[in-house]
């Protein structure tokens, strides 16, 4: 049987964790580097998406690559900080946190990415064979078919059937299964072009974001 979420804790604890949690990861990192960048507001270029895939599309690496590191390293530090000071059970509450900041950032009316990067983020904090195992999943995915939605869809999937047959990492394994959950409901666009043959793959080039139109294929961050 897999052992629940401790609650041994009074409730304002983990309040102020999911808080914690919710503020590092509202960070909107991919509107600030492109803003820096002097490349403007990275929701009228391409999907619209402020993560990572997006960012890319105004061809600048190096802006992508912080971005990436910015998303995916506020998981990892929010588990970190509330992991060290108050245990596991904690931290998970904090990385769920970081992952509903990223994906609904009440600085940017609750619409954020699409939460891969702080996924993984969120992996390395707490728990990181499986985190290399992820990565691995989505580079060989990215590489073979060039979908960045498609790499993520898959590594979300298998995330929480590993920690849980394969690593025995039940607590885990249930809050990533709801992560997953979530980031497949951010991607339902994704899934419905990728039916259809009409998602843009990595590396396509940005075009303004659409005011009503379905936006073209956005997987990442």
């Amino acid at each position: 049987m897999p052992d629940p979420i401790s609650w041994e804790f009074a409730w304002p604890y983990y309040l102020a964790a999911i808080v914690f949690g919710y503020l590092l990861g509202s960070i909107p990192f991919g509107l600030i580097f492109t803003r820096m960048a002097g490349l403007g507001d990275i929701r009228k270029i391409g999907s619209g998406n402020i993560g990572t895939t997006n960012v890319l599309r105004t061809g600048k690496k190096s802006v992508a690559l912080a971005t990436l590191l910015g998303d995916g390293l506020k998981g990892t530090v929010a588990v970190l900080i509330v992991g060290y000071a108050y245990g596991q059970d904690m931290a998970i509450v904090a990385g769920l946190g970081a992952f509903l900041g990223h994906l609904f950032p009440i600085w940017l009316k609750f619409k954020g990415g699409k939460g891969v990067a702080t996924y993984l983020g969120i992996l390395l904090g707490l728990y990181w064979p499986v985190f290399l195992i992820a990565a691995a999943i989505w580079i060989v995915m990215a590489a073979v078919f060039r979908y960045s939605s498609l790499s993520a869809l898959t590594m979300t999937l298998l995330t929480p059937i590993l920690l849980w047959f394969a690593f025995h990492q039940f607590q885990m394994a249930e809050m990533f299964a709801l992560l997953t959950l979530l980031a497949w409901v951010k991607h339902h666009e994704n899934i419905g072009r990728l039916l259809r043959g009409q998602e843009s793959k990595i590396g396509a080039k940005s075009k303004p974001a659409p005011e009503a139109a379905s936006p073209p294929g956005d997987g990442s961050a």
